[in-house]
């Protein structure tokens, strides 16, 4: 699906991070228990469930050079979830003692029940994260978030996405005139003290050290009180691809990379989505492979607890390698 092609606004060319590799061979991550080469592949238990994500459907305001789960204006594969289906959930996480609630879309702000769903997670006690583009969608709810924040402090926190501390990469990405409204509506969220964080991504051949001194720089300009240097509230995430070529994750790598299953992002957390033509929603293992039928877990957080298999590129380039996690 081209999912940029209904969006008048959408960026013309391609993305400024592309990933630079070969293309994928066919026989990679094609069987979830070996990889080409024949090792066994790597699996991940769920150590403990601590985040749990709601999808609030793949609808979205902007319409990005490359977006991994294809979100757009016109682009429904993931239906927006409704307020009793997150309920559900969310009583299920309350027995698991979930320590998060995280939401991501789309644009989560362009569910209808944004905010019901909001209100329902912060009274039950759970840390909630949002992940929004902070544009017009958000600013529309700008008297709710208020009364949120001065009722739940900072137990809210507004994650927004800024691709890049330059306008001209920002708008390559994510399209024309998408700067100015994302910079005023994160002036705005750190204006009214909500506990605000930013996630960006790094050019190609561009250094992270190098990339926090220039968000740095633009937070200062612009009025924005968030701490570039501080790993948790600027996010600076790989890039990823499922076309191009990425190493196949074995048991062995572990002991290699000095790494452990129980740091992975699914080691700690699940998301719910509700596929298009789906009675109810599912829990997926992961929020980047939402679509893919071996990362679907089953109908309840009970249900998905069982172990994962790395059986696709994003959980080479962008979890055991990358080293990164959508959470918190």
């Amino acid at each position: 699906m081209n999912s940029r092609t209904a969006s008048r606004n959408a960026p013309a060319g391609p993305s400024p991070f592309a990933v630079e590799a070969k293309a994928l061979p066919r026989e990679k991550f094609s069987d979830p228990a070996l990889t080409a080469k024949g090792e066994p592949r790597a699996s991940v238990p769920l150590v403990g469930l601590d985040t749990l994500w709601l999808n609030t459907g793949t609808l979205c305001n902007l319409a990005c050079a490359t977006c991994y789960i294809e979100s757009s204006p016109t682009n429904d594969a993931l239906i927006y979830l409704g307020a009793k289906d997150a309920r559900r959930f969310l009583a299920e996480a309350e027995q698991a003692r979930v320590r998060e609630i995280g939401f991501t879309g789309g644009e989560p702000f362009m569910n209808p029940a944004m905010i019901p769903m909001l209100e329902d997670s912060l009274a039950r006690g759970f840390e909630v994260l949002v992940l929004t583009n902070a544009m017009r969608p958000m600013r529309r709810r700008e008297a709710a978030l208020l009364a949120l924040r001065e009722e739940h402090g900072a137990r809210l926190t507004m994650r927004v996405s800024l691709d890049h501390h330059s306008k001209a990469v920002h708008e390559a990405e994510r399209g024309p005139r998408s700067w100015e409204p994302a910079m005023e509506g994160l002036q705005w969220l750190s204006r009214y003290d909500f506990s605000v964080a930013v996630a960006g991504r790094l050019l190609p051949g561009e250094g992270e050290n190098d990339a926090r001194e220039c968000y740095a720089r633009l937070f200062k300009d612009e009025g924005i009180g968030i701490d570039a240097f501080d790993p948790a509230r600027l996010v600076l995430f790989p890039e990823m691809d499922a076309d191009k070529d990425i190493a196949e994750i074995t048991t062995a790598c572990w002991s290699i990379l000095g790494k452990s299953p129980k740091d992975i992002m699914c080691a700690s957390s699940r998301m719910v989505v509700h596929r298009k033509g789906e009675a109810a929603p599912r829990v997926v293992a992961c929020t980047l492979i939402p679509h893919d039928p071996g990362f679907d877990m089953g109908a309840t957080l009970a249900e998905a607890a069982g172990d994962v298999a790395l059986n696709h590129p994003h959980c080479a380039r962008f979890c055991v390698l990358g080293g990164a996690s959508c959470s918190a």
